[in-house]
């Protein structure tokens, strides 16, 4: 394993991760596209986490920390890698991306059909917390591209606001 290579993935990668994701990863999410990795990279250029062997793209993981909590997403490994230190040596990097960052704990998306994934989170000491369900609801498509608004003494909610 001493010759993969984990790095975090740059502008001109996008193309290459979306077709690894169509090979290496277990279904499509809604920001499977250009534009979302685009954001993603942009916004935190350390969050995407390449490994690499040979030159080739060999897995994937997305280590998101928003202040609050530490998220990974889109733990992929090229078929032809498996079973070969790739998704351990991903998530020690994520891993320790969290901690410089001072993250208290990790949590993983893992689809409930996806037993290969399931099997790999708990050789890495995950495990399910049964008592939380993931609530979602899909935005609309104008608003990926909108920007948060400023927060100001008069923002909803505030006693100036309610009545």
């Amino acid at each position: 394993m001493s010759d993969l290579r984990i790095r975090p993935a740059a502008a001109a990668d996008i193309d290459t991760v979306l077709a690894f994701w169509r090979v290496a990863a277990e279904g499509t999410s809604i920001s499977d596209d250009r534009d979302g990795v685009a954001r993603l990279v942009a916004r935190d250029p350390e969050a995407l986490l390449l490994a690499e062997r040979g030159g080739e793209l060999a897995g994937t993981v997305i280590a998101g920390f928003d202040g609050w909590r530490c998220h990974l997403y889109r733990l992929a490994v090229h078929p032809g890698h498996r079973r070969q230190g790739v998704g351990g040596a991903l998530l020690a990097a994520a891993e320790e991306r969290f901690v410089a960052l001072g993250g208290r704990r990790a949590d993983a998306m893992v689809l409930d059909r996806n037993e290969l994934g399931r099997h790999a989170w708990r050789a890495a000491d995950y495990g399910p917390q049964e008592q939380w369900t993931r609530w979602v609801k899909p935005l609309p498509a104008d608003a990926a591209g909108a920007t948060a608004p400023t927060l100001t003494s008069g923002a909803v909610g505030s006693p100036a606001q309610e009545g």
